[in-house]
């Protein structure tokens, strides 16, 4: 799905518009224009992840999910859970979480799925359920923190 044509297509009506005024209108519309566009991203985005959810419950398995291939979205049919471990044992995935990520931890997390062969959703629910977990306390205060690197 090709946003930047729409939004374009947009920026250019509104500049259209603008020329019917001076030249302020015209520099207030080139202003506008530039702001909208990734506010309408967002929105456009907020949209289809709302009408993949409206969707998703009306599929008789699987569900849709809306992914961002650069800075336009794709809707994409993923089949039933095919039991990689994703979801914690006797639950099915029923929440929706809207997460914003900076870029620089977005490529971190996809690369880590990639190297773990499975998506970026399966990867993000292990990561949870590993964080979440109750973990022993350790009595008598002999305690070690921290990590090691290979």
């Amino acid at each position: 799905m090709n946003l930047t044509i729409v939004l374009e297509g947009l920026q250019q009506d509104l500049q259209g518009l603008a020329e019917l005024g001076d030249e302020r209108s015209a520099q207030i519309a080139q202003r506008l224009g530039d702001a909208l566009a990734s506010n309408l991203r967002l929105k456009v985005f907020d949209l289809l992840s709302q009408a993949a959810v409206e969707i998703s419950s009306k599929l008789p398995s699987g569900h849709i999910e809306v992914r961002l291939a650069g800075q336009e979205p794709e809707l994409v049919f993923v089949d039933a859970p095919t039991g990689d471990g994703a979801g914690m044992a006797g639950e099915e995935h029923s929440a929706r979480i809207s997460l914003r990520l900076p870029e620089s931890l977005k490529a971190a997390v996809e690369r880590s799925a990639e190297n773990e062969g499975i998506s970026v959703n399966a990867w993000l629910v292990r990561a949870i359920a590993r964080a979440t977990e109750s973990r022993p306390t350790h009595p008598g205060g002999k305690r070690l923190s921290g990590y090691a690197r290979s």
